[in-house]
């Protein structure tokens, strides 16, 4: 180049060289050895770059790398991971160093901050004090803590999940544009999957999040909260949400009957919309339970549409077996627990009978994510999640009387009918804080749905009413 060539160089040629170098050299040496890791490492770093340079980008990442990333990554272990770690934990890592550098690092006001702190303060001790206290008789790997530490970051990422919107939301237009674009995607794949044709491409793009209760429990619970409560809701956003019921109901009372959990949790959430939609038709609603309850009918109807005898032969009976041997191995320190999912080793020393079999080897989940909480952090984690969930609960129903008309009287019912029934198919699954042997990772991919946007609720607490004008969605 001639001198005069070199006065002609802008800035932004000297940072695309490097970038362009940099994409060669990582070419030539991922390319030898290509694998899904190394894909998603790749993204990860690029993402990264990308949400530094637009950071409002990150909540939508986090959102849509829980639907539409389908990769599992392995970490030598018998864990593995998915995008949407990784795209989280670069989101609130960002988040933080952002409050740490603006010198502002305080966390948006809510009575369910301390609790849900303490929760993560008690796992971490709980570690501790388990493998302190460890029986020698009972065998496990050399690598388990890091079983144990991917057990506390499903906890310590959940928490992340609630806190990132809950502090980087500051409108109630942007949670109205991250709600429906969660409404978008989950409601168009939904829709996809409902066709023959169609879907073979929904299961090809979408994660495990959709074959997963949580999922479709928010998708009924925050489409349901729109459609009831939303008058202001257009012609064509209305009927686009009862096409998604549509397909959510066909779903879980049809294609995938068979997943209680589901429907279920499905079932909780439209009766908690309509308690909080007509308050008049509350003593109808408990009067009809009570009838049905006494004359008999209701107990045998849903136990026969469960699958009846042959489903608790098969599952039913197996699962008060599985949580009496769960509580039975914790009661050794009932008090701060095993240690994450430390009762998997204990649980697994001696032989489990179920009938007329015997179980020499068994791999133990308890799917029951109170007895989980119970043996991974004891009764002091369990009161602490208790007194979280109150919290967050009253401070929902405080949003709630604070906005009583458009999109945020939508969500916040919607948020709350979806935390009612998360709360008990927690009875039936590990599905809100997912034991690492079990769901898992795979399973967070839904659940941190939830959570992410239980956050949702602090903002609105904390934000005024506001008048509708217009339309609050799009149509």
């Amino acid at each position: 180049m001639t001198p005069r060539a070199w006065t002609s160089v802008q800035p932004g040629h000297l940072i695309a060289a490097p970038v362009v170098v940099l994409v060669l050299l990582l070419a030539l040496l991922l390319g030898a050895r290509a694998s899904v890791s190394n894909l998603a490492l790749l993204a990860t770093g690029f993402g990264a770059i990308v949400l530094v340079a637009n950071p409002s980008l990150g909540l939508p990442a986090v959102l849509l790398s829980a639907l539409l990333l389908p990769l599992s990554i392995p970490t030598g272990t018998e864990v593995m991971l998915h995008p949407v770690v990784f795209v989280l934990a670069a989101v609130a890592g960002l988040s933080l160093l952002k409050s740490v550098r603006a010198q502002r690092f305080v966390l948006a006001a809510s009575p369910a901050n301390l609790p849900l702190l303490l929760f993560l303060i008690a796992g971490l001790l709980s570690f501790a004090v388990g493998n302190a206290t460890w029986d020698w008789m009972v065998p496990h790997k050399s690598n388990f803590w890091l079983v144990q530490f991917a057990q506390w970051a499903i906890f310590a990422l959940s928490a992340a999940a609630f806190w990132l919107t809950a502090n980087t939301v500051r409108s109630i237009a942007a949670l109205q544009r991250l709600t429906w674009l969660f409404l978008g995607v989950a409601g168009a794949l939904a829709l996809l999957r409902m066709a023959s044709v169609t879907a073979p491409l929904a299961n090809a793009i979408s994660t495990g999040a959709f074959i997963r209760a949580p999922l479709w429990v928010l998708l009924i619970a925050l489409g349901g909260g729109q459609l009831l409560f939303n008058r202001s809701l257009g012609a064509a956003a209305r009927i686009f949400l009862l096409a998604v019921i549509v397909a959510v109901l066909f779903y879980a009372f049809v294609e995938a009957r068979e997943a209680a959990s589901t429907w279920v949790g499905i079932g909780v959430a439209m009766a908690v919309l309509v308690w909080l939609r007509w308050p008049r038709l509350r003593w109808l609603m408990i009067g009809m339970v009570v009838l049905l309850a006494v004359s008999g009918a209701l107990f045998p109807f849903f136990y026969e549409f469960a699958g009846g005898d042959r489903e608790w032969d098969q599952s039913g009976g197996a699962r008060l077996v599985l949580i009496e041997r769960v509580v039975e191995v914790t009661l050794r320190n009932p008090i701060t627990g095993l240690g994450p999912a430390a009762y998997r080793p204990y649980a697994n020393v001696k032989p489990l009978p179920y009938g007329r079999a015997l179980w020499m080897t068994p791999q133990i989940n308890s799917h029951n994510n109170y007895v989980d909480l119970f043996s991974h952090v004891g009764l002091v984690g369990l009161a602490l999640f208790g007194w979280f969930v109150i919290a967050l609960w009253r401070q929902g129903l405080r949003a709630r009387h604070r906005h009583r008309q458009g999109f945020a009287s939508g969500y916040v019912n919607g948020v709350l009918a979806a935390g009612a029934s998360s709360l008990v198919i927690m009875l039936l699954a590990d599905w809100l804080l997912p034991f690492v042997y079990n769901i898992g990772f795979y399973g967070f991919q839904a659940s941190v749905l939830v959570w992410l946007f239980w956050g949702g609720m602090v903002v609105l607490d904390r934000l005024p009413a506001q008048p509708v004008h217009g339309l609050d969605a799009p149509n």
